[in-house]
């Protein structure tokens, strides 16, 4: 494992989160309603001295420590995910040309697209094998313990209870909402059976493992 192709994982990483943050950007451009992991955490401000970014960053380190209860690997790719991701979903929100959507049917069709190039991107950095993000870790050790069960429909029951909680504190809930919970791992359940992509057979490589490499000599 060269120093190079380390650099250019990273590049792929990079890459992979383009396409993702993409299309959660076009999840919240549809404007029908927050998808579950926004709904949680706007939940948990509601009922916390913390606004919603902060709700967002601690419910991040709580999913970190079940990865790590998971024994889920923590690699560069979770923190580049961590430090690029929700940056680049502003940068398509601030470049945004179109004014804010108030159509239904719009909106849907914008959502599902979005599903689409988040199942995209997630395949683009989850390739490169230097761990997920906290996320998308998650949804990987819980399918670990599902073999049986498709990955998407792992992510499924993963998105509901999300909603549950999300909307049990409080969190705003709407057609969106729901389309989201469904539809996001039945399209990547069908882009990853399309381009025969299995992440749980992947095999990634953490931080100390990359970093041992980074300081060999060559």
């Amino acid at each position: 494992m060269g120093k190079r192709k380390i650099l250019c994982e990273w590049l792929q990483i990079v890459a992979g989160l383009l396409v993702f943050a993409l299309g959660v950007h076009l999840t919240i451009y549809a404007n029908i309603g927050l998808a579950p992991w926004d709904c949680l955490g706007m939940g948990i401000s509601l009922h916390t001295p913390l606004n919603y970014g902060l709700s967002m960053t601690a419910m991040a380190v709580c999913i970190l420590i079940i990865d790590l209860l998971l024994k889920e690997r923590i690699g560069y790719g979770t923190i580049i995910d961590a430090l690029l991701t929700g940056n680049l979903v502003q940068m398509y929100n601030d470049l945004n040309p179109f004014p804010e959507n108030h159509s239904l049917w719009l909106g849907i069709a914008v959502m599902i697209g979005g599903f689409v190039f988040m199942a995209i991107g997630m395949w683009i950095y989850m390739s490169a094998k230097q761990c997920c993000g906290p996320r998308d870790s998650l949804l990987v050790g819980l399918g670990k313990r599902l073999p049986r069960v498709p990955i998407g429909f792992v992510e499924i029951l993963l998105w509901a209870a999300v909603t549950l909680a999300g909307w049990l504190l409080g969190g705003p809930v709407g057609i969106g909402t729901l389309i989201s919970t469904f539809g996001a791992g039945l399209v990547m359940q069908l882009i990853y059976s399309v381009i025969r992509f299995e992440p749980r057979k992947l095999v990634h490589r953490d931080v100390i493992e990359v970093t041992r490499a980074l300081a060999r000599k060559t």
